[in-house]
């Protein structure tokens, strides 16, 4: 497990050269209510907190020139908690949408959007998507955000989508390979994460991203997302770049 640490700790990426960095870095962003608590601070006051270090964390991925950046926002599993506090977390998500428009331009970043859209209320489903289409000509960072997302309903229906085009005749049983069935799954046409992140230090994947992180690297810190930093970011990705990564070879 990592370290905790500074951003004095860290320092930047000087002797990390970009061909060393991961192309896509996913993040689940664990530990908002936990340091909440910890504060003495109402659940939802950590949530607040924690877009704070989405800015944070996807400027500098920007300024690194990182490839993608996909966040766990919301799982398909969150719907279980308190009516007030996803009320709230539906708020900042739509309030996001609305705020950093300016400055997603100004990075040019794209932004896209993979899960299950239904249960996400209207107006957040409108302001998302205008930022979807006001960015899509981007060419920098691809934002990606995970929202009413889990992987094993992503698999079930990218494995519905095929068996449509193998009723239909379109596809053979036996032509369905690994690009089949990645050709099918909400990320279709992104890379796959080279470096998955986790906070809170809970050593989990918690269904996120289960057919995409098949050979992602794995970094955990115990810092909350509210308290993740550059310096974090750093650390992470310094220690991704030391690793022998053999993908099942010698």
């Amino acid at each position: 497990m990592a370290k905790p640490i500074t951003v004095a700790d860290a320092g930047d990426l000087l002797g990390v050269p970009p061909e060393a960095r991961p192309e896509h870095i996913a993040i689940i962003m664990d530990g908002n209510g936990r340091w909440a608590q910890r504060q003495g601070l109402p659940r939802i006051e950590g949530h607040r907190r924690g877009v704070a270090s989405v800015r944070r964390t996807t400027e500098e991925c920007a300024r690194l020139d990182i490839a993608q950046l996909t966040l766990y926002c919301l799982s398909s599993e969150n719907w279980k908690r308190p009516e007030r506090e996803l009320e709230f977390l539906m708020h900042l998500l739509e309030q996001y949408m609305i705020e950093e428009r300016t400055t997603i331009m100004e990075q040019n970043i794209r932004v896209s959007v993979i899960g299950r859209r239904d249960d996400i209320p209207d107006s957040v489903q409108r302001e998302m998507q205008k930022t979807i289409s006001l960015s899509a000509a981007n060419s920098g960072l691809r934002l990606c955000l995970a929202i009413n997302y889990g992987s094993r309903a992503e698999i079930v229906d990218a494995v519905r989508r095929i068996a449509e085009r193998v009723e239909q005749g379109q596809l053979k049983p036996g032509d369905v390979d690994e690009s089949v069935v990645a050709g099918q799954l909400y990320t279709a046409g992104m890379p796959d994460p080279d470096l998955l992140i986790r906070t809170a230090g809970e050593m989990r994947i918690s269904n996120f991203l289960l057919w995409q992180i098949s050979y992602a690297e794995l970094w955990v810190t115990e810092h909350c997302w509210p308290e993740f930093q550059e310096g974090d970011l750093h650390q992470a990705i310094r220690d991704f770049a030391a690793r022998d990564r053999r993908f099942g070879g010698l």
